[in-house]
């Protein structure tokens, strides 16, 4: 029997499998599991990794991820972070570090191995590694070109920028590569197999947009990515379906979309070769849901990506979601092969 390292790279590769994946994002729920305040969990390394352990082996997750929020990097830079107890921390948008948009000729690259929010998770993901690295797969986590960018800039700011000053946008979103690719390939280093990038402020933009300016810089990170010998789970948060096209054409091994996109349609624009991942509602179809019914809803999820398909919900776990209702979601996993019909009932 296969492990679940080996099984989702299998799977990744378009091997036979006995079973489908799962790879859920867990953060909030992994420290409430924990008995941890979150601002714990995105501070010290090894109580997010102790977290993650906890949480995979507790619901039989495939793999373990350092993903915890959007503002390491930006953090590390400089950019003002307001902190809260047992939420994530989040960017101050009145104070961006890059307000005044020539402070971007002189911002120079953190060092991912500095010493701050960068190295942390750097040595997360060591230790995940070695606690259980051979058995679950070690999942990175780098913010996206868009996503950096408003952590810089300030939202509102970039969105004015993509009409007003394109030329600040394409020198922005250059800077927010280069600096994802050397936390990448710190983290590569330290074990990581595959590195997630989150991208949710491309999700703000309209297809236009996000194929011309957004895509090309997303497509630089993830084959730089893939030289460094990992693999690329794309998540986008929010509404992209006028863009899975585009996303699926960028090379993510993993595209992971939001509840807001039907997987049907998503296959149809995706291609059938595009492992797709998703996408229940985290609060209407998991939290907030039976059993009875998150098993029926991965059930639809399924037969509308078909075999090419991770089990996860659209974004990440709530924290108050019933530990009954990710067993469902995991059970489901457990019990049937890619291919086979959703309909069809547990594999034998």
């Amino acid at each position: 029997m296969d492990s679940p390292r080996t099984l989702v790279l299998a799977h990744l590769d378009g091997r036979p499998v006995e079973r489908l994946p799962a790879m859920p994002i867990t953060m909030m729920f992994a420290a409430r599991l924990a008995g941890v305040p979150y601002r714990r969990y995105c501070t010290d390394f090894r109580v997010m990794a102790r977290a993650q352990t906890l949480v995979a082996e507790r619901f039989g997750f495939d793999h373990v991820s350092a993903i915890s929020d959007p503002a390491r990097e930006a953090t590390d830079l400089g950019a003002a972070v307001t902190w809260f107890e047992d939420q994530p921390p989040a960017l101050d948008d009145t104070r961006a570090l890059l307000r005044d948009k020539a402070a971007l000729a002189g911002l120079v690259p953190a060092d991912p191995l500095g010493g701050g929010r960068m190295t942390d998770r750097v040595r997360g993901v060591e230790l995940l590694r070695a606690t259980g690295g051979t058995t679950r797969l070690v999942e990175g986590w780098v913010e996206g070109p868009c996503a950096e960018a408003a952590d810089l800039r300030g939202i509102s700011a970039l969105m004015l920028d993509f009409s007003d000053d394109p030329g600040f946008v394409d020198d922005l979103f250059g800077f927010t590569v280069r600096q994802a690719l050397a936390f990448a390939h710190a983290q590569v280093d330290a074990g990581a197999e595959v590195i997630g990038v989150g991208d949710a402020a491309a999700s703000l933009v309209g297809p236009a947009i996000y194929r011309e300016i957004v895509a090309p810089h997303e497509r630089r990170l993830i084959d730089g990515i893939h030289a460094m010998g990992a693999r690329v789970r794309l998540h986008i948060c929010g509404n992209t379906r006028r863009s899975v096209d585009v996303m699926a054409g960028l090379g993510a091994d993993i595209v992971d979309l939001d509840s807001l996109v039907p997987l049907d349609r998503a296959r149809a624009d995706a291609g059938p070769a595009q492992v797709l991942l998703g996408n229940l509602n985290p609060v209407t179809e998991l939290m907030s849901a039976t059993p009875e019914a998150v098993s029926g809803r991965v059930a639809a999820c399924h037969a509308d990506a078909g075999p090419r398909f991770v089990i996860g919900a659209g974004c990440e776990i709530p924290a108050a979601t019933p530990g009954e209702n990710v067993e469902a979601m995991v059970a489901y996993a457990l019990g049937h092969r890619p291919g086979e019909a959703a309909a069809s009932g547990p594999a034998a």
